[in-house]
């Protein structure tokens, strides 16, 4: 799932502004980046986001600032050092014209901030700021999850009135078969003396072969399970158990409509694999 999240506060001297991002990912990708005065923390940072998203790409960024204005200064080291080389360079080439300042202002760190913090010996003030910013990133996600809860629970509840009209239709369709069978082979007959043990025989092979109660008994189970799983989460998260279910679901969906031999009953099977790959494309999105 997306979640947005920022906090800032006092940090030594300086103030430390914390920005957490979070967007879909199959499993935990967290992404750090932190001033040089933080990076020994970064572990810990990670076990801040990693207690928050079990599943998902998360960025992490630490900004250091001063207290008050924050005005960038020229660094006159940097400076010298860049127009030593460009007068050398000049001479070298036996240019006329002078370095020009405005020029070299515009290089790569010269206009510099001033650390703010000399070093972070203790990172609880570090990770408070960290925690209050991924409480704000996870608020937007429990959001975000309630939203698709609701929409995976309808997309369910048009899946389990299907199967129930599959389920209604599977033995009117068996004896429909039964009856077309028979009077194709008085038709073929033509006036001989039929073997109706025969033709029982035949009835029943046909019955057996596309029978599809089992198939449906497996799906409403595996239903029953998707939905207790949506209502108690394991601790773990869902993704993974519902990623499991879905496929089982999609396994039975497929035999029933391999067996169908119907059009009434292959409309709803359809309708079925169509609602389950909605399903699927937002369960990647739910821990």
């Amino acid at each position: 799932m997306t979640g947005f999240g920022a906090a800032e506060g006092e940090l030594g001297s300086g103030r430390l502004a914390v920005e957490v991002r979070a967007v879909n990912h199959r499993f935990f990708n967290p992404s750090i980046k932190l001033p040089t005065v933080l990076s020994r923390w970064e572990s810990d940072a990670r076990e801040v986001l990693r207690a928050r998203v079990s599943r998902g790409h998360v960025t992490l960024i630490a900004r250091l600032g001063t207290t008050g204005p924050d005005v960038p200064r020229i660094d006159s080291t940097v400076v010298a050092a860049y127009v030593a080389q460009l007068e050398a360079l000049r001479k070298h080439l036996g240019l006329s014209s002078p370095v020009d300042l405005g020029s070299v202002v515009r290089l790569p760190n010269v206009i510099v901030s001033d650390e703010v913090v000399d070093s972070v010996d203790d990172p609880s003030a570090f990770l408070r700021i960290v925690q209050e910013a991924a409480d704000a990133m996870d608020a937007m996600r429990v959001a975000e999850g309630q939203r698709l809860l609701v929409f995976v629970r309808d997309r369910l509840t048009l899946i389990a009135a299907a199967i129930s009209r599959v389920a209604e239709r599977a033995p009117l369709r068996l004896v429909e078969l039964r009856d077309r069978l028979r009077r194709n082979v008085r038709e073929l007959a033509e006036g001989v003396a039929i073997d109706e043990q025969r033709v029982a025989q035949e009835v029943a092979i046909l019955a057996d072969r596309l029978d599809v109660d089992e198939e449906i008994h497996r799906f409403r189970a595996h239903l029953d399970a998707f939905r207790a799983t949506l209502a108690s989460p394991p601790p773990d998260g869902v993704g993974k158990r519902l990623g499991f279910l879905l496929q089982e679901l999609l396994r039975e969906a497929n035999t029933t409509g391999s067996k169908a031999n119907d059009s009434a009953m292959v409309n709803d099977v359809v309708l079925i694999k169509e609602e389950l790959e909605r399903v699927r494309e937002q369960v990647e999105n739910l821990e």
